[in-house]
């Protein structure tokens, strides 16, 4: 019998270093012989790509159900059967993100709580952080790539929205592990990660978390 893989989360501010990180991790894990899948979010599906191409004027409400669509959905034809097969699963974004992200839409958090309730949750939500300023000059480098990155006040407010999702996260008994990106190497990250991914054996699917 296939023993069923681990699903691993990774949230955090715009420029805060999440694909550099999960390069790091992916790599790390299959030094170790882990297979590892890779996904993201929004997804690669007709729905994720109309919600890519429409962010700049779909927003709101209308936005944070497109997304949670898409996340059900995507746990159903990729997430779920990946780790069924024994993989180990990361999602360059996941729960947490849409607690952030559409609370600066302006969408109010028990909404968002509820519209995640009944949706897989991770083994282990790893929310990436560093210093507003720190963040800001990142994305400054590479050039704005949403409407968000023109608001100079969004780094910090992202951050403690991030705090905030952390707390309601391990409220509702989701593992979580916040790392700073702006004090440590891109393999150390991985490290810190792969060492807080809990055994196979001391999880059950049978007992997932849900936010309510």
């Amino acid at each position: 019998m296939t023993q069923r893989g681990r699903f691993i989360s990774i949230d955090g501010p715009s420029g805060v270093g999440k694909s550099t990180a999960i390069k790091a991790l992916h790599t790390e894990l299959a030094c170790r012989g882990i297979a590892v899948h890779q996904t993201a979010e929004p997804t690669s599906s007709d729905l994720g790509r109309f919600i890519r191409s429409h962010f700049s004027h779909i927003r709101g409400h209308a936005l944070a159900c497109l997304v949670a669509a898409d996340r059900f959905a995507h746990v159903d034809h990729e997430i779920e059967p990946r780790l069924a097969a024994g993989d180990t699963v990361i999602t360059d974004r996941y729960v947490a993100s849409s607690l952030v992200m559409q609370r600066l839409d302006g969408v109010p958090l028990p909404y968002l709580l509820a519209l995640a309730g009944p949706v897989l949750m991770p083994d282990l939500a790893v929310i990436l952080t560093a210093a507003p300023g720190l963040i800001a000059d990142r994305i400054a480098a590479r050039g704005p790539s949403n409407r968000f990155h023109r608001d100079p006040t969004a780094p910090g407010r992202e951050v403690r929205l991030y705090e905030q999702a952390a707390r309601a996260l391990r409220s509702a008994g989701v593992p979580v592990l916040v790392v700073d990106t702006g004090t440590a190497t891109p393999s150390e990250v991985a490290a810190t990660i792969s060492g807080a991914i809990p055994d196979p054996a001391t999880t059950s699917p049978l007992s997932k978390p849900t936010i309510s």
